[in-house]
């Protein structure tokens, strides 16, 4: 049982994350909770005083017990509380100890002197599990973010913990690895685990949670039943800024206008990385210029490697664009396209928000970048270093630095990743602005309240080719649900993931 008693926290100076105020909170074990609510709200901490990286790596002034079957948590050492509590983190990089996924999977189980045999036993129990004999032997390097995601709740697993802490687990998953992700939930939640998720996506945790607690401004301000929660509609979820419980209420929004300029062609795409077949494989592709162009497909099916080919950061990549009869090579690329990436930590660079913004304009024009940050919610920050933000918080920092730089293609891998609500349809908004403004967007997403949102045409990749292209009208509205939809419901175990 987990027990915290009129706890209160706030971080030290310099971290700017919502702290919590008189949590008084029972979870009993086999429970699956949901912890909801909008960005900074509170749920990643009280994670992080369960999983004991409160006050053990994240200092501040503390206050309150925090106990697991009785054990002060906050007092134990931070390997102490690994052997109860295993943790999943929104971006799965930051937890990895090694360069290939097989000895990943060993890590934990090593550092607590398991035997070899029973070591093996486990690798092989949780790759049954969680189906990802593909994965295996493969390096960490080569793996998409959903398969990074994949490999780090798979690791976690093979420790045994009898608690489960997840903080935003599915936002680099596409939607059969989510019905994976769900099924291991199931699975656990039948063999006795306590969960606890911090997520914003509702939709595939409806029918496993037990208690739902939504917080605000770091306060649990309401709980609710698994049968409370289901009665809801979409008006009381968009009023408390929680997304909707079911994928398929969501419905395209119906002003989006795809341009009808001049075509965009891409020829003669090849990529591989060594020793694997073609990542990448486009001998001739046509994109409306001018739209915001959706890509799907399932993780590993090439839709991040060739958003790098596309703007030009892979150099082995030799294919052209054909930008309205002007032949753009590599380097071309490169100076006329712009890439937010799905791990923004590789791409802030300076030590103020404000400055970010700043360093992708041509010419300085604060005023200007303060009405960028201004729209993403993001003009209060401008004086904090951007590494001190939360995941959500980076992310629209590097949106915004995309908005300021006024190149002519900007791709987006995942940009909604880890966002709630609200500063989605911030994301929404900006998209639809650089649209008006002449440009030609790709949004890699499995976010498909983002895409019906703001997106006018999708390109469909599957082991590195794209296997449909399609205006988001009527009817491509219809087939683009029923590819989230039956994927939503089949398991993701009959993909061959050989792309990243």
């Amino acid at each position: 049982m987990i027990e915290l008693k009129n706890v209160s926290f706030s971080y030290s100076q310099g971290q700017k994350e919502n702290g919590l105020h008189n949590i008084n909170l029972t979870i009993r074990q086999g429970e699956v909770v949901l912890l909801c609510g909008e960005s900074g709200c509170g749920k990643t901490t009280l994670t992080r005083l369960i999983n004991g990286l409160i006050p053990n790596y994240y200092e501040g002034s503390l206050t309150g017990q925090i106990l697991i079957n009785d054990q002060a948590i906050h007092k134990l050492q931070i390997y102490e509380t690994a052997k109860m509590v295993g943790s999943v983190f929104q971006n799965p990089r930051s937890q990895f100890f090694n360069v290939d996924t097989t000895s990943e999977l060993a890590f934990g189980c090593e550092n607590r002197g398991l035997p070899a045999e029973e070591i093996n036993r486990r690798i092989a129990e949780t790759v049954s599990d969680f189906k990802i004999d593909m994965l295996m032997d493969r390096s960490i390097f080569q793996l998409s973010g959903g398969e990074k995601q994949k490999i780090a709740c798979a690791s976690v697993s093979t420790c045994h913990p009898d608690i489960f802490v997840f903080d935003e687990p599915s936002s680099n998953l596409d939607i059969a690895a989510i019905e994976d992700l769900r099924k291991l939930i199931e699975l656990w939640k039948s063999k006795g685990k306590t969960i606890i998720i911090a997520e914003h996506r509702l939709y595939f945790l409806r029918e496993l949670v037990d208690r739902v607690l939504y917080m605000k401004s770091g306060r649990i301000e309401k709980e609710f039943t698994a049968k409370q929660m289901k009665m809801m509609n979409l008006a009381e979820l968009s009023s408390m800024g929680l997304r909707p419980l079911s994928l398929e209420s969501l419905t395209r929004d119906k002003k989006n206008v795809a341009q009808r300029w001049e075509d965009v062609y891409l020829s003669n795409f090849v990529f591989s990385y060594k020793n694997i077949t073609p990542a990448i494989k486009i001998d001739l592709l046509t994109v409306p210029k001018g739209n915001i162009v959706a890509v799907i497909g399932h993780n590993g099916a090439g839709k991040s490697t060739f958003a790098r080919c596309l703007c030009g950061l892979e150099k082995s990549c030799k294919g052209t664009l054909d930008l309205c009869g002007e032949i753009c090579k590599r380097r071309d690329r490169l100076r006329r396209c712009y890439m937010v990436m799905q791990d923004v930590n590789h791409q802030l660079f300076t030590e103020s928000v404000l400055d970010e913004i700043l360093l992708s304009m041509g010419e300085a024009d604060t005023a200007k970048a303060e009405s960028i940050l201004s729209s993403l919610d993001l003009l209060p920050m401008k004086d904090l270093h951007p590494m001190s933000l939360s995941g959500g918080q980076k992310q629209r920092v590097a949106i915004a630095s995309a908005v300021a730089s006024e190149k002519e293609i900007i791709l987006f891998d995942e940009p909604t990743s880890g966002l709630d609500l609200r500063h989605m349809r911030e994301v929404s908004d900006s998209l639809k602005q650089l649209q008006q403004m002449g440009k030609t967007l790709f949004i890699i997403s499995h976010d498909l309240e983002l895409i019906l949102g703001s997106c006018t045409h999708v390109l469909h990749f599957e082991k590195g080719s794209v296997i449909d292209s399609y205006p988001l009208d009527d009817i491509g509205e219809n087939k683009i649900m029923s590819f989230f939809i039956r994927n939503a419901q089949e398991p993701a175990d009959n993909v061959n993931s050989l792309c990243i």
